[in-house]
Order: structure tokens, then sequence, then C-alpha cells
């Protein structure tokens, strides 16, 4: 269990790092695993909506693809929190980079 964790852990900081620097693959990357609970991540479809939110923000069709096939699985206060996260998530960047 401990190295499962620890490998997810590390999945998890290394594409928040490249999602933060603006890659899209990375906001992607996160969805997925978010999303089919992949790399010994737990599934958190509010977590994996934001992700593929922000990634579809950043112009991945594949990432509006999968965030329709969830929200279809998540009911609307859901949904509504998830687009809250990624507001935040979106300021608390642009903050750190001005």
């Amino acid at each position: 269990m401990g190295n499962s964790f620890k490998s997810a852990q590390f999945l998890i900081e290394s594409r928040l790092a490249d999602a933060a620097a603006g890659d899209a693959d990375a906001l992607f990357d996160l969805g997925v695993a978010y999303s089919s609970g992949s790399d010994g991540v737990g599934v958190d479809l509010i977590e994996a909506h934001k992700w593929f939110n922000l990634a579809a923000l950043n112009g991945d069709v594949r990432a509006q693809e999968w965030r329709a096939e969830i929200a279809d699985e998540m009911s609307a206060r859901e949904i509504a929190e998830a687009q809250r996260q990624a507001r935040a998530w979106l300021g608390a960047t642009v903050r750190r980079a001005a």
C-alpha cells in the first residue's frame, strides 16, 4: 500500500507542477487519474471534472468529451463545486505567475 500511495502522490505532484505551468496534457492526465482511479489515485469525480474543465479551457478536445461523460454521473451540486474549484485554481495560478 505504501508504495502505490507514494507513486500516486508523486504522479499527482509532478502533474500539478506541469499543470501550473500551463501544460494541457498534465491537466488532462490529472482528470484521467481522478476519473478512473488509475495509478493508485482514488476516484474523485469532482476533482476529475475540475481537471478536465481546465484542460478543455486550454483547448483539449479529449477533455471536453471526458468531462461530458463524467458529468452524466454527477449531481448539479457536484458539477457546481467542480467549477468553483476550477475557478479557484485558475485564480491561484494566475496570482502565482504574476
